[in-house]
């Protein structure tokens, strides 16, 4: 697989997480069974939807950038380090996941966050 197609498969699957994230925000989607359970109110989800959204923008921001650097044979080492980051977050994001108390989110939370952690990997490591 291709760098690109990674970025491109990332691009889909964090356009879905952030679109998830608006439909809790927006209570489309009941924020119990979200975050592992663990939210107490609509002013806590507000916060923690708020702070994943930006963070999602983040990460899509990154890839963009390093999309355009391999479109251009441009390196980028600040970026690297980055995706090398969200690949530690997705990683960590896995095993919280298996922790979750909804079925649906430990079942496709941790899927997610596994394939993006590999995707991170695979994009941020150098050619041999």
């Amino acid at each position: 697989m291709s760098k690109k197609r990674a970025l491109k498969i990332m691009f889909g699957l964090l356009g879905a997480v952030l679109i998830y994230h608006f439909l809790i925000f927006f209570e489309f989607i009941p924020f119990d069974k979200v975050w592992a359970g663990r939210l107490n109110s609509v002013e806590e989800m507000k916060t923690f939807e708020t702070f994943s959204i930006l963070v999602n923008v983040f990460m899509i921001t990154v890839l963009i950038i390093k999309y355009q650097n391999l479109l251009n044979h441009k390196p980028n080492r600040i970026i690297d380090v980055l995706i090398w980051i969200f690949a530690l977050f997705f990683s960590l994001n896995t095993f919280g996941n298996l922790f979750s108390e909804n079925i649906l989110e430990l079942v496709f939370g941790t899927l997610f966050t596994l394939i993006a952690a590999i995707l991170c990997v695979f994009i941020a490591k150098k050619k041999k």
